[in-house]
Parts: C-alpha cells; sequence; structure tokens
C-alpha cells in the first residue's frame, strides 16, 4: 500500500496545467457575442459528444456508482437504461424543433413557443440556482475525497479547481470548454477501463468469480425491489427505468448546459450522432464502474481493507492504496477531470443564460456582440468565485444537512421545466396563462411531495412523471379557459411544437 507518492502528485500537477494549456490554445481571441457562447463551426460533433457525457457524469457519480455496487446490488444500474428512452425521445421530438429555430439557449425557445420574456427569465433564474448550487457541490465532495487520501488541503484544491476552469471559461468561451471536456472524458474512460482490467487480473478467479458472484451472490438485482409495482409511486424496475428516462430527457431538453452543445449545429444529422454516442458511452462507463464497485467487493474479501473504505471512497480508495505509482495519479486526475469538466461547462452555461436570457430580455437596448462577450466573462469570473466560497463553506462548515436539503430542492428543478417544455412541444392550445399557471402548480406539488409527504410514499422515480402530468393537467384547461375569455384563436409560430402544420 504505497498510497499517494510524489510521482502521483507530479502527475496530477501535470495533467492540470496540460488541461489549462490545452483551453488556452482552443480559445480564440477576437470570439464575440453569440460564437462566445456558441461555439463555431470547426468543432467537430464527436468533440461535442463526448462533451456532454463528461458533463452528466460528474464526480459523484464517478464515486458513488462503484460505491453502490460495492455496498448493494446493481440495482442502481438499471437507471442508466433510462438513456433508451431519454435518446430516442429527445431525438424524435426535441432535436428537429430546435435545430429549425436556431435557438440561443433552452429557454429561448420558451420565449418563442409562449411570446413571454418572463417564462424565459423564470427558466433561466431556476436553471442558474440549480447550477451554481450544483458547481458547489461538485467541487466540495471529489476535494474532500482527493484531500483524505493525498494530503493536499481540501481548500487549496478547491481553489486550484475553480480557478483552472474559470481562465479557460473566460478566456475561449464555449469552444474551450468543449475541447477540453472531450480532453477530460478521454481521460475518464480510458483511465477507469485501464483501473477495471488492473482489478480483475489481480482478482482470483478473475472474471468468472465476478460473474458468479453477479449470478449467484446476489450482487445484481436486489431480492426485494419489484420488476413491476401497479401503484407507479411506488419503486420498481419499470418505475426507475421510465423515470429515470424522463429525468434525463429533462437535462436533455431543458437544461441549459447540456442545450448549449445542440446550439453549436443546425445539423439534425450531427445532432442525432451527438446523442446516440453520447448514449453509448453513458451505459459503458456506467456499467464498468458497476463492475469496477463488484469487483471490489470480491477483492476486500480476499484482501484486508484500505484506510477510508467509507462506501463511497471506496473505489478512490483502491486508486489511491491499490495501483501502481503513476497510475494512481492519472486515475486520481480523472476525478478532477470529472469535476473541472463539470464546473467549466456550469460556468459558460450560467453566462450565457444570465446574458442572453436575462440581461439582454430586461436590458432597453440592444446588447453587441462585445458587449455579450464582456457581460459573459464577468458573470463567469464572479459565478466561479462564489462558487468557490460555497464549496470552501461546505468543506469546512460541517452542514451536511443543508448539503442534502439543497441537493434534494436541485432534483426537483429540471422535473419541473421539463413538464412546461412538454405542454409546449406537445399541444397546440398552451398559452402563456396556461404555461405559467402549471409551472407554479408543479413547483408546489413537487416541493410539497418531496419535503412534505411521507418518507418512502412517493418514489423519486416517479417526480418528473409526476411534474408533466400535473404540468398538462392544469396547463391545457388552463389555457382552453384564457383562450375563451379572451376570444383568442391564434396557433403556435412555426417549428414551435411537434405537429408540421401549425
Amino acid at each position: 500500500m504505497q498510497g499517494f507518492t510524489n510521482i502521483d502528485l507530479v502527475i496530477l500537477i501535470v495533467y492540470l496545467a496540460a488541461v489549462l494549456l490545452a483551453g488556452l490554445h482552443f480559445a480564440k481571441r477576437e470570439m464575440k457575442g453569440k460564437e462566445y457562447f456558441k461555439g463555431d463551426v470547426t468543432v467537430p460533433w464527436w468533440v461535442t459528444s463526448v462533451s456532454i457525457f463528461a458533463t452528466l457524469l460528474s464526480p459523484i457519480s464517478f464515486l458513488s456508482l462503484a460505491g453502490n455496487s460495492y455496498a448493494g446490488t446493481w440495482i442502481m444500474w438499471f437507471a442508466q437504461l433510462g438513456m433508451l428512452l431519454a435518446i430516442p425521445l429527445t431525438i424524435r421530438f426535441f432535436l428537429p424543433i430546435y435545430s429549425k429555430l436556431d435557438i440561443d439557449t433552452a429557454y429561448h425557445y420558451l420565449e418563442l413557443r409562449f411570446h413571454s420574456k418572463g417564462l424565459r427569465v423564470l427558466g433561466a433564474v431556476m436553471f442558474i440556482i440549480y447550477q451554481i448550487g450544483r458547481m458547489s457541490i461538485i467541487m466540495y465532495l471529489p476535494c474532500m475525497v482527493l484531500g483524505n487520501l493525498t494530503g493536499i488541503s481540501v481548500n487549496l484544491l478547491i481553489v486550484l479547481m475553480g480557478v483552472i476552469a474559470i481562465i479557460y471559461s473566460c478566456t475561449g468561451g464555449l469552444k474551450s470548454v468543449l475541447w477540453t471536456d472531450f480532453i477530460q472524458g478521454s481521460v475518464l474512460l480510458v483511465g477507469v477501463t485501464v483501473a477495471l482490467i488492473f482489478l480483475l487480473s489481480h482478482l482470483d478467479g478473475g472474471v468468472g468469480a465476478l460473474l458468479n458472484s453477479l449470478t449467484r451472490g446476489g450482487k445484481f438485482l436486489a431480492p426485494d425491489q419489484p420488476i413491476f409495482n401497479p401503484n407507479l409511486l411506488r419503486d420498481s424496475v419499470f418505475l426507475m427505468i421510465v423515470g429515470a428516462g424522463f429525468n434525463t430527457m429533462g437535462s436533455y431538453v431543458s437544461s441549459q448546459d447540456i442545450v448549449q452543445r445542440f446550439t453549436t449545429t443546425t445539423d439534425t444529422r450531427q445532432l442525432n450522432k451527438m446523442m446516440l454516442t453520447n448514449g453509448v458511452l453513458s451505459i459503458f462507463i456506467a456499467t464498468v464502474f458497476y463492475l469496477i464497485g463488484t469487483g471490489l467487493y470480491l477483492f476486500y474479501q480476499q484482501n484486508p481493507l484500505p484506510p477510508a473504505a467509507a462506501q463511497d471512497q471506496i473505489f478512490a480508495s483502491y486508486i489511491a492504496f491499490e495501483l501502481p505509482v503513476g497510475m494512481t495519479g492519472i486515475l486520481l486526475a480523472a476525478i478532477y477531470a470529472a469535476s473541472q469538466s463539470t464546473l467549466s461547462t456550469g460556468l459558460n452555461s450560467v453566462a450565457a443564460s444570465w446574458t442572453l436570457d436575462i440581461q439582454a430580455r430586461l436590458s432597453k437596448k440592444e446588447l453587441s456582440f462585445e458587449t455579450q462577450t464582456r457581460i459573459g466573462q464577468y458573470v463567469s469570473l464572479i459565478v466561479g468565485i462564489f462558487a468557490i466560497a460555497v464549496s470552501i463553506v461546505l468543506a469546512n462548515g460541517g452542514i451536511k444537512s443543508a448539503y442534502e436539503w439543497f441537493n434534494g430542492f436541485m432534483g426537483l428543478v429540471l422535473g419541473i421545466l421539463i413538464g412546461t417544455f412538454i405542454l409546449g412541444a406537445f399541444t397546440k392550445v398552451a398559452n402563456t396563462f396556461g404555461a405559467t399557471l402549471a409551472f407554479i402548480a408543479a413547483s408546489v406539488v413537487m416541493v410539497s411531495i418531496k419535503y412534505f409527504a411521507p418518507a418512502g410514499a412517493v418514489s423519486i422515480w416517479s417526480y418528473s412523471l409526476i411534474s408533466i402530468a400535473v404540468s398538462l393537467a392544469v396547463g391545457v384547461p388552463a389555457s382552453i379557459i384564457s383562450r375563451k375569455v379572451q376570444g383568442d384563436d391564434s396557433r403556435p409560430d412555426p417549428n414551435t411544437t411537434i405537429y408540421r402544420e401549425q
């Protein structure tokens, strides 16, 4: 058990320097306005696809997926199969709309569909609150783990991560973010796959022992988890797949950090290839993590547990104490990679949403491209510093319960937003009044369920389904009534719904 050595530290530092230099290399000095937020046509679709993958795979997933498999079963793996629902629905219904409208942000769609600046601003505000909290937590958790394993100050790790992401996010805009995400996503894929191969090669019984554990050791499907439950508010494998599918579709459709990738091109074939590649990568890496977790379960039955062997730190502990010198540095860099890619994406997406959805909508005069770029850079800087400060407070304040509460709140945001997007895309009758009332109703219902319903009464996998149902049940009748009162027989603008004839 050599732990984290000076060689590994050098590798980690060299990696961070390389990411920073790569981000600066891909920066374009004269990038202005929408090009700063949407990139340019020189970024290949496969780079953008890996960037989506790196954005969705946060370090929380990196640490917890293997931990779940190690301590329990593969039951949570079935949530990854929700991709098989989310990707076809997004490709079939939403990507053609976004491509034809050539939207600037996710919430630009709400303005085009409902002719409401207020809904656009409201969607952007919800996303920005969600993203700032997410960035702070994503910086805090992996830095705590790395700090425990390496002996490096947690505060220093947080500041270092934040500063590097701020520099290339501010300097190069989305183009730099996409290329650095590609590099870090590639490091993650290769590093974790090599770790699995190394683990299996040092496991008594190898692959056969692992497969036997899945089929006979009860490590695959939880015995008390039904495949299907007629009560769709209660847990089942079916609900997990469907619920996770709509949760993921919520990210694809209504979360600016993902939708921003779709704005890099209007070519639907490239958009479809982005989505399909992202789905393959996501399911592949989740499967690798779960195989690692089961492998670690067997490995530590045969070998003594390492220090800091808590469930969510078991994979990081294995990396630090079992892998060869050098490989440890690369794999811990991969954890850092997952954090930085998500952080840089968050900074650029918040800057785009604030500038284009809020500042430009509320400004009395049109903002020049130069002004938009300058505002975006300032927002990236300010939000980055704020996220660093919140992360340090989380790391030193011992406010775990507050973190859990806020994390739970963030999980509701995209579920509420996707209901409004579906209301707009799938109905012709929905108008501003109906959409606004639906948004309010879905928010009230979901907050009530999350924080006031008895524990376990409603499965978390049903949240998006409930939000969508409430949005449609309230938004459609409210729109019909308001139209009759106002004598409004107008139709949605072309290409704002899934229907060819508007």
